[in-house]
């Protein structure tokens, strides 16, 4: 399984973004993708999951009520709605999919079987 990220840029404060998460392999099947956050300097932190089959989601509380994750089954594919955007949002934004994650483990970094690149977000005050 392979996971490219794209759409990244420089935003400015209170504009949006949506990134995407396009997935790839004999069989692309995750039981939940994921967006992860690094800001310069801190840890990988948990944005929002998805379950990929019944489309379910949860989001960290920081972003809740401005970002929205979704997914289109039909081109194996996530995206994050990115809305509201501050200069704290900045970060490298990672995607990540499991096939076998539990829902109790979706915020945590260490289960996640595969990574994409990342893709920065860059938002100017």
């Amino acid at each position: 399984v392979q996971l490219q990220a794209s759409g990244g840029g420089l935003v400015q404060t209170g504009g949006s973004l949506r990134l995407s998460c396009a997935g790839s392999g004999h069989i692309f099947n995750p039981r939940y993708m994921s967006w992860f956050r690094q800001a310069p300097g801190k840890e990988r932190d948990f944005v929002a999951a998805i379950k990929w089959s019944s489309g379910s989601t949860n989001y960290a509380d920081s972003v809740k009520g401005r970002f929205t994750i979704s997914r289109d089954k039909t081109k194996n594919t996530m995206y994050l709605q990115m809305n509201t955007l501050t200069p704290e949002d900045t970060a490298v934004y990672h995607c990540a999919a499991d096939p076998s994650l539990i829902q109790s483990s979706i915020a945590t970094r260490t289960a996640y079987r595969y990574w994409g690149q990342g893709t920065l977000v860059t938002v100017s005050s």
